[in-house]
């Protein structure tokens, strides 16, 4: 049990670091290329991101609960909707309060929201059972 748990560990790691990679390269591009106001390429960020994301979870962190694919879908993009409207909120007040860079505080709130997602998607969103 202990090999199984270190074992979602790692891969929601390595998930975690590509579905924040994809998330951030997204947004610092929308803002960068397309001209767009850093909390808007936020939210492009995240719907490229949350296609990483379930994927690498489904197929690897949590393969094994066996989880239905629609109901993991459906729990998993509540969960991560969840954490990004904590990590939007907490990117505009952070953007107004500090003199930070954008891209710096991007990746501080990704990395903030990270414990909450493991937690709700091992516990809820992918659990077989009801």
């Amino acid at each position: 049990m202990l090999k199984n748990f270190l074992g979602q560990i790692g891969w929601f790691v390595i998930v975690g670091c590509a579905a924040a990679a994809t998330h951030w390269a997204i947004a610092v591009a929308c803002v960068a290329w397309a001209g767009l106001a850093p909390l808007v390429a936020n939210v492009i960020g995240w719907l490229v991101a949350f296609v990483v994301s379930f994927a690498g979870h489904y197929r690897l962190t949590f393969r094994h609960q066996h989880a239905p694919l629609l109901r993991a879908a459906v729990r998993f993009f509540m969960v991560s909707a969840l954490g990004f409207a904590i990590n939007e909120i907490s990117y505009a007040i952070l953007l107004q309060a500090t003199r930070i860079r954008y891209d710096i505080l991007l990746a501080l709130v990704l990395i903030g929201i990270a414990g909450m997602t493991f937690i709700l998607g091992r516990y809820w969103a992918f659990r077989r059972s009801h």
